[in-house]
């Protein structure tokens, strides 16, 4: 999936101008000298985000560099107003961000299936010489010509939409964990930063039912400054319900990574911070039940009360079984 996987791009946009109006005057058989009947321009098409279900990624728009709406028609004679501009619709995942290109200020997020949104507004069509006519001006012979539409650069932004992110520092076993409970087949190495992508896996549940898993690339210390590949990953965490942290057995203190990927939340976006919280200490297989038990105690006072922790292992499926309990009960109380 990394490959296909595109959750950033960067698009020129143009609405289209609008159409001219008509600066007709009315002339027949018997009226040689009528008065104005020049119709209104028609408004240049919109550039419109759509919220689609279906898609998962922006790959259909990494290489669609240019998008551009068709302009709306001229008015004309008899009071007739010009076509609109064809609208040039993107679909997009939901959870999609629009940016602006330029400055990079938040525009707009697409959250339900089949939302449509303006990006770029078509320019107005032009107002034709009817319009002007007056008791004193009976025959004007101009009218207005189409508005100009707008262009510009605009970012697409994809937050994964998933019901459990799981966040770690890099090589805390996410990946394992993620392929061994779901179908997903991210690559695996025993070095950091395997995962340069998120991977997404359908965990199934008991009586057939499931829930949607997003492994997001390691967090490292300073992420949400912008160091390592930062904000583009933090950002996916946002739309997740629950956060699973991913600490090793192995790790020198456990307590204390587990507050740096906190505080690294918490430096994005205080938000994070009010979601349940789950924490899984991986690569448990290394440990028998009596150093379990004792880590176990000593962590009860080094962490929230509140906050639920399993010993796991992703080898040998110890404590997976206990691990799905407790994030769909966790989904469900949500």
């Amino acid at each position: 999936m990394s490959g296909n996987f595109v959750d950033y791009v960067k698009i020129y946009c143009k609405s289209g101008k609008g159409g001219s109006g008509s600066q007709h005057l009315h002339r027949d058989r018997l009226t040689p000298k009528g008065g104005p009947d020049g119709g209104d321009g028609g408004r240049g098409g919109n550039v419109i985000l759509r919220g689609n279900a279906q898609y998962w990624t922006l790959i259909h728009l990494k290489y669609r560099k240019h998008v551009k709406a068709s302009a709306g028609g001229d008015g004309s004679r008899q009071q007739r107003t010009g076509s609109d501009g064809k609208d040039e619709i993107l679909d997009v995942p939901l959870g999609t961000v629009a940016r602006d290109g330029e400055t990079g200020d938040f525009l707009f997020e697409i959250t339900e299936d089949g939302e449509e949104v303006v990006l770029k507004k078509g320019g107005r069509g032009g107002l034709g010489n009817t319009h002007f006519k007056s008791s004193t001006f009976q025959t004007p012979r101009f009218a207005q010509p189409g508005e100009m539409g707008d262009e510009g650069w605009c970012i697409l932004e994809l937050k994964i939409l998933a019901d459990v992110g799981l966040v770690g520092f890099p090589n805390a076993g996410k990946s394992t964990l993620l392929s061994s409970i779901s179908a997903a087949k991210p690559e695996i190495a025993d070095y950091p930063f395997t995962t340069l992508t998120p991977n997404l896996g359908i965990v199934e549940y008991r009586n057939h039912k499931s829930f949607v898993m997003a492994d997001i690339p390691g967090i490292i210390e300073g992420a949400s400054e912008g160091k390592g590949l930062g904000h583009r990953f933090l950002r996916h965490i946002e739309r997740n319900s629950i956060l699973l942290f991913l600490v090793p057995a192995d790790a020198e203190d456990i307590a204390k990574e587990y507050h740096i990927l906190l505080n690294e939340l918490k430096q994005f976006n205080p938000e994070l911070l009010d979601k349940r919280k789950l924490l899984a200490i991986s690569k448990s297989d290394m440990l028998d039940e009596e150093l379990r038990t004792e880590m176990n105690e000593l962590l009860q006072d080094e962490l929230p009360k509140d906050l639920d922790r399993i010993f796991i292992s992703s080898v040998s499926g110890l404590g997976i079984d206990q691990l799905k309990d407790t994030i769909w009960n966790a989904i469900n109380d949500e």
